[in-house]
């Protein structure tokens, strides 16, 4: 086996123990929220069975509506945002650990610019429910949705400056 070869299979090990450790870390993030809010699984329920549709202008017209599914009471909904906060916030901890982890093994660059696009999304979406869903308004239910796109489009864009600044 050449030196090139080795090398290959002891960052496939590596990348493979990291991925376990995120799966690990998920896990126990997902269950941590359930602990610290009892009650959730009704919250997730009576959330998804109290849906309905809202007219939503359309922008640049003034008498056409687009139809979009929204919560019927978007306030009613706070303990369950504060647990999406909690686990965005949670994924995002993990997300730094990673890092640490694939720059202390020096994985490869995809791997480490995904792991900081990851970053960025998680901690960004803990701030964006903060921002417009704890308002328990119904604009703030569409705000968060057009600015959870914006966000998509922010943690490429990091992933793509990580990229920059190796090369």
């Amino acid at each position: 086996m050449t030196q090139n070869q080795n090398q290959h299979i002891h960052e496939h090990h590596h990348d493979g123990l990291i991925s376990a450790l995120a799966f690990g870390g998920f896990l126990v993030i997902v269950g941590l929220v359930f602990v610290q809010n009892p009650n959730l699984w009704n919250q997730i329920n009576t959330f998804f069975n109290n849906f309905t549709t809202s007219k939503v202008p359309f922008p640049g017209s003034s008498s056409s509506n687009v139809v979009l599914p929204a919560p019927a009471d978007p306030s009613a909904y706070n303990v369950l945002y504060w647990a999406l906060i909690q686990f965005d916030v949670g994924i995002g901890f993990l997300q730094v650990l990673i890092l640490g982890l694939r720059l202390n093994r020096h994985s490869r660059l995809g791997r480490i610019a995904e792991t900081v696009g990851n970053m960025v999304f998680w901690f960004g979406a803990a701030v964006l429910v903060n921002i417009f869903l704890l308002t328990g308004t119904l604009s703030g239910w569409f705000e968060y949705w057009a600015a959870l796109i914006i966000l998509v489009g922010v943690s490429i864009v990091a992933r793509a400056v990580v990229y920059f600044t190796k090369r």
